[in-house]
């Protein structure tokens, strides 16, 4: 049995990485796709936790022999997902969750047209440069540019099947844990779990 392919979008300061790790905590059978990137390491940052961290001639290597099966630029650094731990995970039946834009989103949906997408939206666009500035990670021209491309981002909305509002942590989670458990009453993952079950109501 196949697994599920979750994809989750948010622009910078959303919270994005904070729900991705707090629901696969919450979920069993939940696995986050690790991201390979071309930027250095922030403090207490780990390798292969948070995310791959590779020269930039090595990522072009794998966009080169299509090993990645998304990628994208964001502010002059590189991203990209591995393709062979995507499709080894979903062959396991592991349900996978990508945390990543909306262009790596609209790559995915295209190569994996069974994709859940969620994009996550903050309350208000004072709140988000609140949580820009109180992570004290970027300058004020980064914080500029970061909102700037957050306007860009949130016009894509509705290109996703769900969106969760990151207002309350603790509704939000709530929020992507009821998408997770109802993709999983779907006929297609229903039917194959409860064969047993069909046959002996005469049904399979």
């Amino acid at each position: 049995m196949s697994g599920s392919l979750f994809v989750i979008a948010a622009p910078s300061g959303a919270g994005k990485t904070s729900l991705v790790k707090a629901l696969v905590a919450t979920v069993p059978g939940l696995r986050i796709s690790v991201s390979h990137t071309t930027r250095a390491p922030r403090d207490g940052e780990a390798e292969g936790v948070d995310y791959f961290f590779v020269a930039p001639h090595q990522f072009q290597r794998m966009v080169e022999t299509d090993a990645l099966l998304e990628h994208a630029t964001v502010f002059g650094r590189s991203y990209g997902t591995s393709r062979a731990f995507v499709e080894r995970e979903l062959a396991a039946g592991t349900d996978v969750i990508l945390e990543i834009d909306w262009q790596g989103a609209r790559t995915v949906r295209r190569l994996h047209p069974a994709a859940i997408s969620i994009f996550i939206l903050p309350p208000s666009l004072a709140s988000l440069r609140r949580r820009l500035e109180s992570r004290g990670k970027d300058d004020n021209g980064i914080i500029e540019q970061r909102m700037a491309q957050a306007q860009q981002e949130l016009s894509h909305y509705a290109e996703f099947d769900y969106l969760v509002v990151n207002d309350d942590f603790t509704q939000a989670i709530a929020d992507l844990t009821a998408i997770i458990h109802a993709s999983r009453l779907g006929l297609s993952f229903q039917r194959l779990r409860l064969h047993d079950l069909l046959q002996r109501l005469g049904l399979a």
